[in-house]
């Protein structure tokens, strides 16, 4: 069965019996041509997007193998036609939560001052200390008695450490300087998607913004890649908080009560769900191998695709206010920290513009 008249193979290039890589690789080389940053439409890009996303879903797949060669039934009298009623328009909203619903939020303000990491040099109290120090030596060394010399040679030694000491204060002081003026106070960094279908994008971004801003070290990343110079955006979102960092996926699905393990298998109500595919568990390995020093977690933020609730059990999927609750809390041990090394490599994964 052709969908749109489009063959889902011969749009990504691939033979019907290509393995999930060789479709993935044929994507990903497709997608840099075809995205709207690099000069496609936004629908080529998005027909592109679903070939891929049922190719390479094992069921999806054969749903879609098996609709292409239907079985031979013999034909029925057609019963006439029921109108049917459009259902009515449902675009969830985001929660507002209390700040007294918030375990951490009235602790994060206490520091406000953002501190960078990773030191380049001594801080000014070090610096002040050195010079005391020195100062206080040849004093010492005068009060003894000791000869003249050895007191001028202690003079002279306090004072090189002590300038020493000071250059390395000022050196580390223009390279925060020269962060800051870089990127000033700007926390957010590439654009959610703006299409009919990346709602939850949009929803999750509002949620960022409204409620893990009030971090100071946090940093908020739209769209990223896992391959470098990817213009396609494989993550959602990706928080980042000191060396600690989550990365988001985004989804508007059914309402009901919804278990994702681990390994991104999804339970709806008790049974499989075969209404979506998760693919925070490749991404995350991806971002370990490219921060093997970083704490990372991931989680799936769910919203009501219709009229209707999403309960969530243990594991990466969440609802608004569990990811604001509990992830918050955890972004927020460090909740001054900027680490500059960590921020500037998973900025340079940010594949959209903004």
């Amino acid at each position: 069965m052709l969908v749109r008249g489009i063959d889902y193979y011969e749009l990504l290039g691939v033979a019907r019996d290509a393995s999930v890589d060789e479709i993935r690789s044929a994507y990903r080389a497709l997608a840099k041509a075809m995205h709207p940053d690099a000069g496609g439409t936004a629908g080529a890009f998005r027909l592109l997007r679903e070939a891929y996303e049922t190719l390479a879903d094992p069921e999806r797949r054969a749903d879609y193998d098996r609709g292409e060669e239907p079985a031979e039934v013999p034909a029925r009298p057609r019963r006439p036609a029921r109108a049917r009623r459009e259902p009515t328009p449902h675009e969830p909203t985001l929660p507002v939560l209390p700040p007294d619903t918030i375990p951490w939020w009235h602790e994060v303000r206490r520091e406000r001052q953002v501190v960078l990491v990773p030191a380049t040099g001594p801080g000014q109290s070090v610096a002040l200390g050195t010079a005391g120090a020195a100062a206080a030596v040849v004093l010492l060394l005068a009060l003894v008695g000791v000869p003249a010399w050895l007191v001028i040679v202690a003079l002279l030694g306090g004072v090189a450490a002590t300038v020493e000491v000071g250059r390395r204060h000022l050196a580390a002081q223009r390279v925060d300087r020269e962060f800051t003026a870089e990127f000033g106070d700007r926390t957010v960094f590439g654009r959610p998607g703006t299409e009919d279908d990346e709602l939850a994008e949009r929803l999750t971004a509002g949620l960022l913004d409204r409620y893990l801003t009030r971090i100071p070290g946090v940093r908020i990343f739209h769209g990223l890649a896992t391959e470098k110079g990817s213009v396609f955006a494989d993550v959602d979102h990706a928080v980042l908080c000191g060396r600690r960092l989550v990365l988001v996926e985004s989804k508007l699905w059914l309402p009901g009560h919804y278990e994702v393990d681990e390994a991104g298998e999804v339970l709806r109500n008790g049974r499989r769900f075969r209404g979506g595919v998760v693919r925070l568990p490749e991404h995350l390995a991806a971002f370990q191998a490219l921060l093997p020093d970083v704490e990372l977690r991931g989680a799936l933020l769910l919203y009501p695709s219709r009229a209707g609730g999403i309960t969530v059990g243990d594991g990466l999927a969440h609802t608004p206010e569990r990811f604001v609750s509990d992830v918050g809390e955890w972004l927020a041990a460090e909740p001054s920290t900027v680490d500059r090394e960590v921020f500037r490599i998973v900025r340079r994964q940010v594949a959209t513009t903004g």
